[in-house]
């Protein structure tokens, strides 16, 4: 090779370098922005999965979710305070019907091998489906994949559909057929406690009363099972659980609840119609609690509602046909509400005298009166000169009295003169200490508080304050006279008002116990212990030498030692003459366990004067603690008052009178010659007769029987084995 040739390819060579080395430093450079690229890609990935992960994949797991069903959860029980059954979620199935999966399994051609004929025979069959309107929905709607048919079947509705979709002889003649799990809403009580409970509506939403107060804490999260297509192309099932609610137990005990409603219906019964035609009252209302904890044990009044069919004027009693097909969809959803409503807690109405022992409680925290105070009733007072009296229940005047007095008989004089003692900017500091004019806060929605209808600074004047001192001019609601009250004889503490005891969760674990909340306390234990001696001889005492009598002796209660005050407040207008009257009480009266307040708006009665006796409400009182406290285990541990032992010894002649009767009856009652009772289970049996015997045959004791797992031969198996 010679050095020509040499110097031609060298600068070739060079070339050929160079150009490799730019091939390379592209190649890295290409290279580089690919891994860049990359990993600007995997940042931003990063950083969507972190913002907005969750949206994304809902987003695709919609699009996956063709084939997706929802699993309903169970929304939570509502018990009673001791684990009775007040609302529950029952399970149903809804009928649905797949007809793109159906027409894809017909056969023209082969009778043998289709499936439509034989799923529309079997629908028609188990459901009474209409077969034409079925053939009619299943040809507009063939590429449907979801059409419901039936909803809120039971299991026992579908048990005979579902055997024969097993069978093995018609399994695969039955297609695009399937049951959706779903809830429906039952009361097993129906009425009882409905205005506490509350019912739900479409898509479990709760509606008034715990129901509503509660109904985040009962419903729990759907779940739901979707198909989807895996790495391998197969298809998968994923399934996402759904979470049940959680149970409320509240504090209403069902069988006190019971024994309030039972005897409202009994006053309803004796007093419609009774003096005058018309109702036995315009509003009743029964409110029992626990004052030591502010547990609501029942709460009822004369208007409920079947729980299970809430919108029914007409199957609810509370309005006739002609009335509902003579209103406007407005005038009947103003009647429904008016059903719904909880008189307890969502109604405001002057109180009268049951607000008298906070006037005394408050005169004697006050230091103005003690237990020597006397004051002279002369039929009542003339507070602003040139205006007319304020008059006292007993126009004639009680005389002179002792603080004891002013509520063992009622006088409106001395509360009045107590009134003026205490002074206005005290007596509105105590309305607020007892709570009056402020909600309470009860766990239910439709609290009224009364707000604009108690007096303050500005529109308290003399004769408003001397009213008030007895429980007119301004309006309470009965939720808020029975916690105040409960305050002044539980030793002086104000207890939160309440109606859920303790949350569960669908494994019966709890998730949340509610204890007592104290608010306040609003008097000292020795005038709660003062106020308790003058209840109790409200309705134990005797009269006075002026011949004054304790105003609550009707509402007692033979063996017992119980506490009470009535109540008698004339409504607005005051010409119309018109009452409400009340009772409140409490037992035992050293130990209060349970307090009964009963209010009878307008009672049934043949003239004012009548219309404003509190025996009404003590009527009503003394019947359901009559039952109540034996039940509650509070002791008898009195001896029947003198004025008592004969109604006492009339109880219990119409009792002897009464079981003689039905054990004449029993042995009146004819038993059939050749008939025995069985002892066990008191059916009535034939005895056969030797001539049924003898055409019977004999066959032996086993007549035609055979044992299933025995051979028919005879033979013994393990023989021959």
């Amino acid at each position: 090779m010679n050095d020509r040739t040499e110097k031609k390819r060298k600068p070739r060579a060079r070339m050929q370098a160079l150009l490799t080395n730019r091939m390379k430093r592209k190649l890295a450079l290409v290279f580089a922005l690919i891994v860049l690229a990359l990993l600007g890609v995997s940042v931003r990935l990063a950083y969507i999965n972190k913002t907005s992960g969750d949206k994304y994949t809902k987003k695709v797991l919609a699009q996956q979710d063709t084939n997706s069903t929802t699993l309903p959860y169970r929304r939570g029980d509502i018990l009673d305070r001791n684990g009775t059954i007040l609302a529950t979620s029952e399970k149903v199935y809804n009928l649905i019907l797949d007809p793109k999966v159906l027409w894809q399994n017909q056969d023209k051609e082969d009778a043998e091998k289709d499936c439509v004929e034989p799923t529309i025979k079997a629908l028609v069959q188990y459901f009474e489906l209409d077969e034409s309107e079925l053939r009619t929905t299943l040809s507009e709607k063939k590429d449907s994949s979801y059409v419901i048919l039936r909803k809120q079947l039971s299991k026992d509705e579908i048990a005979d559909f579902k055997a024969a979709q097993e069978d093995k002889e018609t399994e695969n003649k039955i297609k695009g057929v399937w049951f959706e799990d779903s809830y429906i809403r039952r009361y097993p009580y129906n009425s009882l406690a409905c205005h506490v409970i509350g019912y739900t509506v479409t898509g479990n939403q709760g509606q008034t009363g715990i129901e509503e107060e509660y109904s985040d804490t009962l419903n729990g999260i759907n779940g739901r099972s979707y198909k989807y297509l895996n790495e391998e192309l197969e298809q998968s099932t994923s399934v996402k659980k759904a979470v049940d609610g959680n149970t409320v137990v509240s504090t209403i005990d069902a069988t006190l609840q019971g024994i309030a409603e039972k005897y409202i219906d009994k006053f309803i019964e004796d007093y419609t119609n009774k003096s005058v035609e018309g109702p036995a009252a315009k509003n009743i209302g029964v409110l029992m609690m626990n004052p030591q904890t502010g547990e609501i044990l029942a709460m009822a009044g004369d208007v409920d509602f079947d729980l299970n069919n809430p919108q029914d004027l007409v199957g609810n009693g509370y309005l006739t046909q002609e009335q509902v097909d003579a209103m406007s969809e407005e005038e009947q959803l103003d009647a429904k509400n008016q059903m719904w409503r909880n008189f307890c807690i969502s109604d405001g109405y002057e109180p009268g005298s049951t607000v008298k022992p906070m006037t005394v409680a408050a005169a004697l925290e006050l230091g103005l009166v003690n237990d020597s105070t006397t004051f002279l009733c002369d039929g009542g007072q003339v507070i602003v000169q040139g205006q007319p009296k304020i008059k006292c229940a007993k126009k004639t005047g009680h005389g002179i009295i002792s603080l004891e007095g002013s509520l063992m008989f009622s006088c409106n004089d001395a509360l009045m003169q107590m009134g003026a003692m205490i002074g206005y900017d005290n007596f509105l500091k105590y309305q607020q200490i007892f709570n009056f004019g402020l909600k309470t806060n009860i766990d239910l929605p439709g609290e009224t508080n009364n707000a604009s209808t108690v007096f303050t600074k500005d529109t308290m004047g003399p004769v408003e304050l001397a009213t008030s001192s007895f429980g007119q001019g301004f309006n309470t609601s009965m939720i808020q006279v029975a916690s105040a009250f409960s305050s002044v004889i539980n030793g002086g503490y104000y207890y939160q008002p309440h109606v859920v005891k303790k949350i569960l969760n669908a494994e019966g674990g709890t998730v949340e116990t509610v204890n007592p909340v104290l608010v306040r306390q609003t008097i000292s234990n020795k005038t709660s212990s003062m106020i308790r001696q003058y209840l109790y001889h409200t309705m134990y005492g005797t009269a006075d030498a002026n011949g004054n009598n304790p105003t609550g002796k009707k509402g007692r209660v033979a063996g017992y030692t119980m506490g009470g005050k009535t109540g008698t407040a004339q409504k607005v207008p005051r010409s119309a003459r018109k009452y409400l009257v009340s009772f409140i009480g409490f037992a035992p009266a050293d130990n209060p366990q349970v307090v009964c307040y009963v209010v009878v708006d307008e009672p049934n009665a043949d003239s004012p004067t009548t219309q404003a006796s509190s025996a009404f409400a003590q009527e009503i009182f003394k019947n359901i603690m009559k039952e109540a406290m034996p039940y509650l285990n509070i002791p008898r541990n009195a001896e029947i008052p003198e004025d008592m032992k004969e109604e006492v010894a009339a109880e219990e002649a119409a009792r002897a009178e009464q079981e003689a009767e039905e054990e004449a009856t029993e042995e009146e009652t004819p038993i059939e010659e050749g008939t025995l009772v069985d002892p066990n289970t008191g059916e009535t049996v034939k005895m056969p007769t030797e001539e049924e015997v003898e055409a019977e045959g004999d066959s032996g004791p086993l007549d035609d029987y055979e044992s299933p797992i025995l051979p028919e031969d005879g033979s013994n198996p393990a023989e021959t084995e």
